[in-house]
């Protein structure tokens, strides 16, 4: 963020939309979401040893207090119409991280499967990738620092969020 300051009165000057920015990358809610083993080592970054309290991260249970969906595990297709109907219900502006290869891209068993999703992208539209089966949980606070940056750097008005997934299943 610039700042800039006039006068002796240490009045700091600054645009809305970087001070706006600032408050939503360092005050995520990630929705408590898992579907497979990566949930597990999602739970794992939430627990004491990782703090993510100290980047402003605090898990909410529901959908409608959270801006953040990290989707950790395998994606059927029973799924989709659940993780598309729980991103509509999140506050804007909302962000995604899809974590673990089977959110990414299937996975080993969409190959396999007919019930697999190749990729959430397909559903909804993802800001950041955590690569990784399953991703260590230095993995996702790497995604997490990313998608601070991403928000620092450009930030997302509701009219930057596309209305449509461009992708459908």
């Amino acid at each position: 963020m610039r700042l800039q300051k006039t006068g002796d009165g240490e009045v700091t000057l600054t645009q809305l939309e970087e001070l706006l920015n600032w408050a939503r990358r360092s005050s995520l809610w990630p929705m408590t979401f898992g579907l497979a083993c990566c949930a597990i080592e999602m739970m794992g970054t939430y627990a004491g040893d990782y703090d993510l309290d100290r980047l402003g991260v605090i898990p909410r249970a529901s959908p409608r207090q959270a801006d953040v969906m990290i989707v950790s595990g395998t994606v059927t297709f029973k799924m989709a119409d659940r993780i598309k109907r729980l991103y509509e219900q999140m506050a804007e502006p909302r962000y995604v991280i899809s974590m673990g290869s089977c959110a990414n891209c299937g996975g080993p068993y969409w190959q396999h499967g007919y019930h697999v999703v190749k990729g959430v992208d397909r559903i909804i539209p993802v800001d950041v990738y955590v690569p990784g089966c399953p991703p260590r949980p230095e993995a996702l606070i790497g995604g997490i620092l990313k998608l601070q940056e991403k928000i620092r750097q450009k930030g997302r008005t509701p009219s930057d969020i596309p209305e449509k997934p461009v992708n459908k299943i």
